[in-house]
């Protein structure tokens, strides 16, 4: 691989494919709506002389093409809002596919873990039956469907699975992504589900080695693909962690399905998130061993360094922030 262009680069793992993208000396465009967060993206890399950035809308296909045109591999890290899944996703990855097919390329695309369902086993593989119950996830099948589809016959395509992930880049788009917030700023905060159970998250930089690990190699296409996370940590240890890294003992309150409700009448997103629930009481452990035989050992960051570093990177962001404020 010698060019790649990443969509939704500036969300959670578009940034981190981004940067692993980089590191490997691969010549990369990083596309997305607002130029503003690009220009940051690319400032908070070092402006990077393989990085170029392109703006455009995700859902328009002739955009799509004239940014990817000359890039080997594209990869689909863009989504859609909780509340905008159901009539926005099949139509945004209809467009992505078709921008592949048209020039022949390879794509990835980031999913999670909703077609699933509940867990039928302890660690699951790509072959866990997908029976989706949720609203979300059947959509989240039919996105599959789609990517799979033999319509796409001259595009070459995988989806990689990651659980709940954290990181600098995990923005509300994670379930923690407001809660490593709140814990960095010193502030009151929430964590959404049980604490008391122990689950599953990836750290976004080893999810990002992963996926560029499979992008390189060509028997990894036209399949499905986890990426696991360093084991289960409850969410108790989790914050103490964090909280341990930012110095802080600020409140941080776990939101069941009554608080998640009463948030949700004013957050149609956040009211979006009652019905996935069920996978912070009953998580959903992903196996590697498909990964480890194609590509070998899975990188996991142990969550105590994970988690500081995380919170030290969210930190030095708010002292930045507050110096250009106060025009320092």
């Amino acid at each position: 691989m010698k060019k790649a262009i990443v969509l939704g680069a500036t969300g959670g793992t578009g940034a981190p494919i981004v940067e692993e993208l980089l590191k490997r000396g691969i010549e990369t465009t990083a596309f997305g709506r607002s130029y503003q967060k690009l220009d940051q993206l690319s400032m908070d890399l070092g402006y990077p002389k393989h990085l170029s950035l392109k703006v455009g809308d995700v859902f328009n296909i002739k955009e799509l093409i004239s940014a990817c045109e000359g890039h080997e591999v594209i990869f689909n890290c863009a989504n859609v809002p909780y509340n905008d899944m159901h009539t926005k996703l099949i139509p945004m990855g209809e467009a992505v596919m078709e921008a592949a097919n048209q020039l022949g390329a390879k794509i990835i695309v980031v999913d999670g873990i909703y077609p699933y369902g509940r867990r039928t086993t302890d660690h699951a593989s790509e072959d866990h039956p997908k029976n989706p119950h949720t609203k979300k996830g059947k959509v989240r099948l039919q996105y599959e469907q789609m990517v799979f589809s033999p319509r796409w016959n001259k595009a070459r395509k995988m989806i990689v699975r990651l659980p709940d992930y954290y990181g600098p880049s995990a923005n509300q788009a994670s379930y923690l992504g407001s809660t490593l917030d709140g814990i960095a700023a010193a502030k009151p905060t929430v964590f959404i589900g049980t604490m008391k159970v122990a689950r599953e998250f990836v750290y976004l930089p080893d999810a990002a080695i992963m996926i560029v690990e499979l992008a390189i190699r060509e028997d990894a296409y036209e399949q499905n693909w986890h990426i696991p996370g360093s084991g289960v940590i409850s969410g108790r240890h989790f914050v103490e962690i964090a909280q341990r890294a930012a110095g802080t003992s600020k409140p941080v309150i776990p939101l069941g399905k009554m608080g998640l409700s009463l948030i949700g009448l004013l957050s149609s997103v956040m009211k979006e998130v009652v019905e996935m629930l069920y996978l912070t009481e009953e998580p959903f452990i992903l196996s590697g061993e498909k990964y480890e035989r194609l590509v070998g050992p899975i990188p996991m960051t142990p969550y105590e360094i994970g988690i500081t570093s995380t919170i030290n990177t969210l930190m030095k962001r708010n002292e930045v922030k507050k110096a250009i404020s106060s025009g320092n």
